[in-house]
């Protein structure tokens, strides 16, 4: 199977990730605004590129052709 830059389960998980932190900290700023769970919301998005990372390197990424 050939795997397309990106379509990972490493991509796919840092994208869900990093959707639901913007989705955390946009409804913060909602309701307020709630400004310890934006910074939630910050550190989730910021977060999922570390997920990324450590799942890649864990043989989850994209592979090289």
């Amino acid at each position: 199977m050939r795997t397309m830059h990106g379509s990972s389960p490493a991509a796919w998980t840092a994208v869900v990730i990093c959707l639901i932190g913007f989705t955390v900290g946009g409804v913060a700023l909602l309701l307020g605004p709630n400004w310890v769970l934006f910074w939630v919301g910050v550190a989730l998005t910021l977060g999922s590129a570390v997920v990324a990372k450590v799942m890649s390197a864990a043989g989850m990424g994209a592979k090289a052709h």
